[in-house]
This record gives structure tokens, sequence and C-alpha cells, in this order.
């Protein structure tokens, strides 16, 4: 049996602000953006690369979703974004002003530093040691 978890939801304010920061900062794919009924639309962005997981970016319709932007995870990180070279991207995303919450480390599993999105989710750019260049481990 084969299984992927194939789109995660993510509640966001507005559909273009969110495009223009996952696609226009991180430099995510923009997969889909097709309207579905009034002021609703099918908007999925992907990391360049990515072939399974991908982010549906659900604009919130009620005050209920609204509340949950940015803290769906009740503060830890919500999202890991992996890398093959996370000084091309700390450094990339730094220049495009990306708010790092502390400096990068060494961990047993990799090299990380926290993210936080323009709503305030958390995210882990990391990239695992298996992933690190030229083989090393």
């Amino acid at each position: 049996m084969k299984q992927s978890i194939g789109l995660v939801s993510l509640v966001v304010p507005e559909y273009d602000e969110a495009i223009a920061f996952y696609v226009g900062i991180l430099g995510f794919t923009l997969i889909d953006d097709t309207f579905v009924e009034q002021n609703k639309r099918w908007v999925v962005v992907a990391p360049p690369g990515s072939i399974e997981s991908r982010l549906l970016l659900a604009r919130a319709s009620n005050p209920e979703q609204s509340l949950r932007i940015g803290n769906q995870t009740g503060g830890r990180v919500f999202l890991f974004l992996h890398t093959d070279d996370f000084s091309r991207d700390y450094r990339r995303y730094a220049e495009k002003g990306v708010t790092f919450v502390g400096e990068p480390k060494e961990e047993n599993y990799g090299t990380v530093a926290v993210f936080r999105d323009p709503w305030g989710n958390l995210w882990d750019l990391l990239q695992p040691r298996s992933l690190e260049p030229h083989g090393e481990a």
C-alpha cells in the first residue's frame, strides 16, 4: 500500500497576499488558482521540486476561521520546509525580508532555522542530514 499527504490546508486572510508571500517571497510554484464560487478560490502552491505535498491556501470565511489565522497549531512549528541547500535558502529568504525567529542551528537531524510567515505561522527551514550536499551525513 502507498499513501501520501497531498494537501495541507492553511487558513489565510486573503488569497492574493498569501500568493504574494508563498510564490513571490518563498519561491513556491502556483499549481492552481481556480474560482470555485463567488469569493472562493481553489489555490494550491508547492515548494520547487515538490511532487507530493502541497499547500491549499484557504481564505477564512467566518469569524472562527479568522481566529485560527497564524496559529493553527497553538504556537508550535506548523510546517517543515525541507531544502537541499540551507545556506542558499536562508540567505535568499533573509534578503527578501522573511522573519527568522532565531539563528540557524546545527542539530543531530540537520541544519534548521525557524521562520514566521506574515500571519504568524511558524515554519522550520530544514536541511536534513540525509540531504546534505556531497553525500555528507
